[in-house]
């Protein structure tokens, strides 16, 4: 497919996605400006990242360090400034890396990632970095995040570090759970964690598959890859 021909294809996605998030706002009582479209990028080229800015998305989701460090690089080298979320499980051999790059880390569920971001933010650094604890609602180590008490401890040790900045909270909703009870779950925590830090507002929730349920249930960010970009793989 031609630049233009992707460019038109991928407007009309965001435009069916945008439609999407402001009717889910609107059924749901919130501003159509209350959720922000993160578009998940991985396997797509920077090119796609490049056509989705001059649409007007400003954040971008990657899930490999491998992928996203170059690719964040040729966006930068273009000239185009967004919002780089790593969405990923991410390991701390790669916290150096993703901290030079990202605006934000979605992915952090242990006490030792939280150490290794830490100490990679203030070498590269000169402002923190933002993070979201990834709350686990399945309990599926496989799949990432914490919940019960490590919850509560992981969000301390970022609210208490020197790099770092609690946004606030991240999560995927569990295979074949219906996702308005699992966001609903979610929805019960990210209010407790407001309790206690009160600026970690960010709630990134919903996907292709389950967007409404999630800005039902408070999300700020969805995380759209496939609906925008198309099924994965399908330039390839």
């Amino acid at each position: 497919m031609n630049h233009e021909g992707r460019r038109a294809e991928l407007a009309a996605n965001l435009q069916r996605v945008r439609e999407r998030i402001s009717r889910a706002c609107e059924s749901a009582g919130r501003a159509p400006d209350a959720v922000t479209l993160t578009a998940v990028t991985k396997t797509y080229p920077a090119s796609d990242v490049l056509l989705l800015a001059g649409l007007g998305v400003t954040d971008v989701g990657e899930n490999k360090d491998q992928d996203a460090s170059g690719k964040a690089a040729e966006v930068r080298a273009a000239g185009v400034r967004l919002r780089w979320h790593f969405v990923g499980q991410l390991q701390r051999n790669k916290a150096r890396s993703v901290s030079g790059y990202a605006d934000v880390v979605e992915s952090v569920d242990s006490l030792r990632l939280v150490t290794a971001l830490d100490r990679a933010a203030v070498a590269v650094r000169d402002e923190p970095l933002e993070v979201l604890v990834q709350v686990s609602l399945d309990g599926d180590p496989q799949r990432g995040g914490v919940a019960g008490d490590d919850l509560w401890r992981v969000s301390d040790a970022v609210a208490s570090s020197d790099g770092l900045r609690l946004g606030g909270l991240m999560a995927v909703a569990p295979l074949g759970e219906d996702p308005d009870r699992a966001f609903a779950r979610l929805a019960e925590v990210a209010g407790q964690l407001v309790a206690t830090h009160p600026a970690a507002t960010v709630l990134s929730a919903g996907m292709s598959g389950d967007l409404e349920a999630a800005v039902r249930h408070g999300a700020t960010h969805v995380r759209i890859g496939t609906s925008l970009l198309g099924m994965r793989n399908s330039l390839r």
